[in-house]
């Protein structure tokens, strides 16, 4: 064997050893040596070593009974914390976690129209006061925001939503705010990124995923990777110009408008309104519409064609093996609305797309950006590989 080759060997094992802790949590001797294949006095050696650097802990006994209990070995999670971040015009969410992964807290702020980039400042320093720690203390931030941030000079773009946000370099803002590596992705990209880890998507190659709500928007994987385009703006369809297809009348321009306008809030609560149905929101028209017999099915059928209309284009240009729906309006319609929209992008294009829900519900762009976070502080701290999915830009 050449010089180093056994140095190489250790690191190769301990980082599957890492690994495995990471994915299973908290594991005995044996059922760590039945994961990375070593014999039980390697994998005692490896421990120690591990022990020894402050890589691993041990952490509580398993077993009982007749036999003796078994002691427990995880990562130190103290090795390193992360920040995920959900950001929205009114609101921004904060979790914290250290680097195995465990949560530690969450902290929910409003956020106003001016002095965006402290208040957001303020709002992670509080998450991170809650878990003993200080902003500069977090290894790393990932936010998701509507838009996408243009790797040319970190602008947010195609977000005239997010007021207060625009003009400037808004990943560099944050890192000199709090002093630590700072990511900015899209929203809708962590989703994905989300449904690829634990949901839908999890083992699928190339898929599209499509939220339609608010400033409708989309996430392309393809080979597994997120594709973000030039800009950053790869998936941004709410300004994309499509016919309403809709038999009811709602006064849209038939011949063609923006995508968004068609499955926002206030235009799905219209399409309801002129099937009958009452509701405040479009998540509860959908909902309504499921036990509204006739007048329901037809608003869900006019629903699913504006839905499939704009599908349809970016099926047809990708020809993707899965189209996942998520958000509160694809949720509410379940696999009703889900059917709908598949049969009639049916009659749009040639390829026969399946069609599914997402599976990730509860804060998935939050969730997404903990991941994110986690696959970037893993490379840094242990050697392991980012996902593919890792988060574009300067960190």
């Amino acid at each position: 064997m050449r010089a180093g080759s056994p140095r190489l060997l250790r690191e190769i094992n301990d980082r599957a050893a890492i690994e495995a802790l990471l994915r299973n949590g908290p594991l005995t001797r044996s059922e760590l040596e039945g994961l990375i294949g070593l014999s039980k006095p390697a994998t005692a050696q490896l421990l120690t070593r591990l022990e020894t650097e402050g890589t691993v802990l041990r952490t509580g006994l398993r077993g009982g009974g007749r036999g003796p209990r078994a002691q427990l070995w995880a990562v130190n999670g103290a090795l390193a914390h992360v920040a995920a971040v959900d950001l929205t015009p009114d609101a921004v969410d904060v979790a914290i976690a250290d680097i195995s992964g465990a949560l530690l807290t969450e902290h929910r702020a409003p956020m106003p129209r001016t002095g965006v980039v402290e208040a957001f400042r303020a709002a992670v320093a509080k998450a991170a006061s809650q878990a003993g720690l200080t902003p500069d203390a977090l290894r790393h931030v990932v936010v998701g925001s509507p838009g996408a941030v243009d790797p040319a000079d970190g602008g947010l773009d195609y977000a005239p939503h997010m007021p207060g946000w625009e003009g400037f370099d808004v990943p560099g803002a944050l890192r000199e705010a709090l002093g630590t590596g700072v990511t900015v992705e899209n929203d809708v990209n962590l989703v994905a990124l989300e449904e690829m880890v634990a949901g839908r998507a999890v083992g699928v190659r190339n898929f599209v995923l499509v939220w339609p709500a608010d400033a409708v928007g989309a996430a392309v994987v393809v080979n597994g990777v997120l594709l973000r385009g030039a800009t950053g703006g790869a998936g941004e369809i709410d300004a994309m110009r499509v016919p309403d297809p809709a038999n009811a009348e709602t006064g849209t321009g038939r011949r063609g408008g923006r995508y968004g306008d068609l499955l926002d809030n206030a235009a799905v609560v219209k399409l309801a309104r002129a099937h009958g149905l009452s509701a405040r929101s479009g998540e509860a028209a959908v909902r309504k519409a499921l036990g509204a017999g006739t007048p329901g099915r037809e608003f869900l059928v006019d629903l699913a064609r504006r839905i499939a209309t704009g599908v349809a284009n970016v099926v047809a240009v990708l020809d993707p093996e899965l189209v996942l729906l998520s958000g509160d309006i694809a949720q509410a319609g379940g696999t009703a609305l889900v059917d709908l929209v598949s049969a009639e992008l049916r009659t749009l294009v040639v390829p026969r797309t399946a069609v599914r829900l997402a599976m990730v519900t509860g804060k998935p762009v939050r969730s997404g950006a903990l991941h994110s976070a986690l696959s970037v502080v893993r490379e840094e701290v242990f050697g392991l590989p980012a996902a593919t999915t890792e988060p574009f830009g300067p960190r």
